[in-house]
């Protein structure tokens, strides 16, 4: 599959009308993690059951790495695993990334392109990811003037404590969020995902959970609520 370059991505589309991404029906979009090739996502179109008229998005990473993967934002993975051997996750919680601005600039960038080129608005997209592609839509999501109708964090954390805090006071109770974590996930601990929730739903937020037994992975039980969900969203 070839991508689209919409705004300032390349982006994979699929469903639809047209089986890419045409006609007028409600959409998905989600982001890659860190190091994984941009169409790294794209089956999920193919089993994940979001409605018959579900158009999918699945942005590519603006970063190339030398191992041929892309990355949102650059990560120092010795030092992440250094913090994770003294069991300090407080402090990736803390920071905000070096990189972030840029990605989320880029990625609302193609999200304006989405609404003016394809009719892809926010009352009927989903918008969301897998691990670092979970957490830069949270940040969009947390940051949005106007409300998406759904924000699918899979295998993410919290980051940017305050910054995100001090966002969900003001958009909390607009946010729908479907999140979903490994209890033995040995990259993102599973602490982070539960701080994350926690602090959507003090913040207003409605949230559904899944909480699984696997790793780093999007297993069936992830495939089927995410389903589910956005099914729930669009008809709503």
């Amino acid at each position: 599959m070839i991508p689209d370059l919409i705004g300032p991505l390349r982006v994979h589309a699929l469903g639809g009308s047209d089986g890419r991404g045409g006609g007028d029906g409600p959409a998905v979009l989600l982001c890659h993690g860190f190091g994984a090739p941009g169409e790294d996502l794209v089956a999920l179109a193919r089993v994940i059951d979001a409605g018959p008229k579900a158009r999918w998005f699945f942005p590519e990473a603006p970063l190339g790495l030398p191992w041929g993967g892309r990355a949102w934002w650059p990560i120092d993975l010795e030092r992440i695993a250094a913090l994770q051997r003294r069991g300090d996750q407080r402090a990736l919680a803390d920071e905000t990334p070096d990189g972030m601005a840029p990605a989320r600039e880029a990625l609302e960038a193609t999200l304006a392109a989405l609404e003016a080129e394809r009719g892809v608005t926010r009352d009927r997209l989903v918008i969301g990811g897998f691990s670092q592609g979970a957490m830069i839509t949270t940040e969009i999501a947390l940051h949005a003037e106007r409300p998406f109708v759904g924000l699918a964090g899979i295998s993410g954390n919290l980051l940017s404590r305050d910054r995100w805090t001090a966002a969900a006071r003001v958009s909390g109770p607009s946010i729908h969020a479907f999140l979903a974590h490994g209890k033995q996930d040995p990259v993102l601990p599973f602490a982070g995902a539960e701080a994350l929730r926690s602090l959507l739903e003090a913040a207003g937020a409605s949230v559904s959970w899944v909480a699984h037994g696997g790793q780093h992975e999007i297993p069936p039980p992830v495939v089927a609520g995410l389903g589910a969900f956005a099914r729930r969203r669009f008809e709503g």
